[in-house]
């Protein structure tokens, strides 16, 4: 699925989904530079996110894979 990463006005982390019109903080990642491990978000959903380039710039579309959640 195309999920949209960017940084809040806040500097925290959003995820938003188009197709589903769902915007959800990303409330832990796996990977401290955040491409190629997984993400959970506010909802509850786990994306598996794809491999990147350290230092890629936010805000950014992705294929993501979703693993579980609602």
């Amino acid at each position: 699925m195309k999920v949209m990463i960017r940084k809040t006005s806040t500097g925290a982390l959003s995820a938003y989904v188009p197709k589903k019109d769902l915007e959800e903080p990303i409330v832990s990642q796996e990977k401290a530079d955040l491409w190629g491990g997984t993400v959970t978000l506010g909802n509850g959903w786990v994306l598996s996110l794809p491999e990147m380039a350290p230092g890629t710039g936010l805000p950014i579309t992705v294929e993501a894979k979703r693993l579980s959640g609602d």
